[in-house]
């Protein structure tokens, strides 16, 4: 009799146990992961955003009178372009300066391109989070990933500029990877990959 009291008092023990160490996580929606990714993105510092600027772009930029063309030379296929002050104002020469030294190898070189960065700079954003799965990660319980777009904000750059920016070439957006854990009952940010 005692040791049926006694196996009756275990079983209890370990029923309570099991019905404890069952508590499920809360839900991780994919409107959630890109607020948590998002939120990653504005506490960093804005970037600017590189833009590959090829002859479709140049002409287009001279219409906009981001640059004029100031020299060119003997061979008719080089020349010089300088920035004007409202260029100044939209973008910067990665090697400093204000002349944009236009140099394709021939009349047919179409992927000649030359690179320009926005003075505006903006944080990047997230979108179009996909289904997120469970994922194995080392010092965490719980883990799910996701992958999603991450793009470039062109606000405050100039309409040509951001015409000139989707021109072949440029690289706008990325598919990344974000993995997430159970820290203390809420979900965090752990990587970006």
């Amino acid at each position: 009799m005692l040791n049926w009291k006694a196996l009756g008092v275990l079983l209890l023990g370990c029923s309570g146990l099991v019905v404890a160490g069952c508590k499920s996580a809360p839900d991780l929606t994919p409107t959630q992961a890109l607020a948590l990714v998002q939120a990653k993105y504005d506490q960093t510092a804005p970037v600017p955003t590189t833009i590959l600027v090829n002859d479709e772009g140049m002409r287009a930029g001279i219409t906009a009178k981001l640059w004029d063309r100031t020299k060119v030379y003997p061979n008719k296929l080089w020349a010089d372009f300088k920035l004007t002050p409202d260029g100044k104002k939209a973008v910067v020469l990665p090697g400093g300066g204000d002349t944009i030294e236009w140099r394709p190898e021939n009349l047919d070189d179409k992927d000649y391109t030359i690179v320009v960065m926005t003075v505006a700079a903006n944080h990047l954003r997230a979108h179009d989070m996909g289904d997120l799965q469970d994922e194995m990660m080392s010092g965490a319980d719980t883990t799910k990933a996701g992958k999603y777009t991450e793009g470039v904000n062109l606000t405050g750059v100039p309409q040509a500029l951001q015409d000139i920016a989707h021109n072949p070439g440029n690289k706008l957006s990325t598919k990344k990877q974000a993995d997430f854990s159970l820290t203390n009952g809420a979900w965090t940010l752990k990587s970006i990959e």
